[in-house]
């Protein structure tokens, strides 16, 4: 049977997402200049889905978490409406992610730490960069053990600037 992968948009202010549902579950957020990231992570999750552009397909709970965090709020992940898929070690990675609080960040090592395998600082580099939901997902929050910014998919000036906005205005709920 063929997956129906549904694509829309959402206009951020650190430029437009895409957003693809698989059976009304969050699959995949990304920036919309990373197509191709998309296809080529999602291909290799669901055999030969059939990709449909169908603005407004993203599930509710999603788009009022980015409304929300681009105001300024940090709600909770509405976990019912997203769906991870990947290997036992990177749900763990991703999980670990959803663990460092809005305005913070970890170096890749501190999270190998975190996760109980400090020999794994490449595994969980290599599972951050894997992560198939930006932002709500916040792969954005791993640094450099230096502190420098490494590694973000989106681009380095979008990481720079959703670290800049979640330590000047995010208050949680």
């Amino acid at each position: 049977m063929t997956t129906q992968i549904h694509v829309s948009r959402f206009p951020s202010p650190v430029g437009p997402l895409r957003l693809a549902t698989v059976d009304d579950q969050l699959v995949h957020l990304d920036f919309d200049d990373n197509e191709e990231r998309m296809h080529s992570l999602q291909n290799r999750r669901f055999r030969q889905p059939e990709w449909r552009e169908q603005p407004n397909s993203a599930p509710g709970t999603i788009i009022e978490w980015l409304n929300a965090y681009f105001s300024g709020v940090i709600k909770p992940l509405p976990w019912k409406d997203i769906r991870l898929t990947g290997t036992e070690f990177q749900q763990q990675v991703w999980q670990g992610l959803t663990g460092i609080p809005a305005g913070e960040h970890r170096s890749y090592s501190a999270l190998a730490n975190t996760l109980g395998n400090p020999k794994a600082v490449r595994a969980v580099a290599r599972a951050n960069a894997l992560n198939p939901i930006a932002i709500l997902i916040p792969c954005h929050r791993v640094i450099g053990a230096n502190g420098t910014l490494t590694g973000y998919a989106g681009g380095l000036e979008r990481k720079a600037w959703l670290l800049d906005h979640e330590s000047r205005n995010l208050k949680r709920v």
